[in-house]
């Protein structure tokens, strides 16, 4: 895992903070949809994606290698635009969610981890990026 680069300093506290997220969210869209998905079927999905979401980084940044990295900056890009985009709609349309989503109002019910996960993921991919031989 160390050798490999993505897990190493900053990039082993983005595995942990993405480990505790994918398994908070997956355990939160499992029992949603289980018990109660009738009552916010979209609110439960988009909480389930992005448990996958979660899941696949993680898995990403441990396996680690220049694949993997490229892998995961673009699913964390991907991530933060669904953060924004889901944080906005539950803003201007409340209605819409009669439950939160693990991205509501930009994470607001996660400590704003949500949002700022990516960003500094992406941040961390960047630098971590193996400069290509001369």
């Amino acid at each position: 895992m160390a050798g490999r680069g993505l897990a190493r300093g900053p990039g082993l506290l983005l595995v942990w903070l993405y480990g505790v997220m994918s398994v908070g969210a997956v355990s939160r869209s499992v029992l949603q949809i289980a018990t109660e998905f009738d009552r916010a079927p979209l609110a439960y999905t988009l909480s389930a994606l992005a448990a996958v979401v979660y899941v696949f980084i993680t898995y990403t940044l441990v396996r680690g290698g220049e694949t993997a990295r490229k892998a995961a900056l673009v699913c964390c890009a991907a991530e933060l635009v669904g953060v924004l985009t889901v944080g906005t709609w539950t803003l201007a349309a409340p209605g819409a969610f009669p439950d939160a989503t693990v991205w509501s109002d930009y994470g607001y019910g996660y400590v704003f981890i949500p949002v700022l996960l990516p960003v500094t993921g992406i941040v961390w991919l960047r630098k971590a990026k193996r400069p290509s031989p001369a």
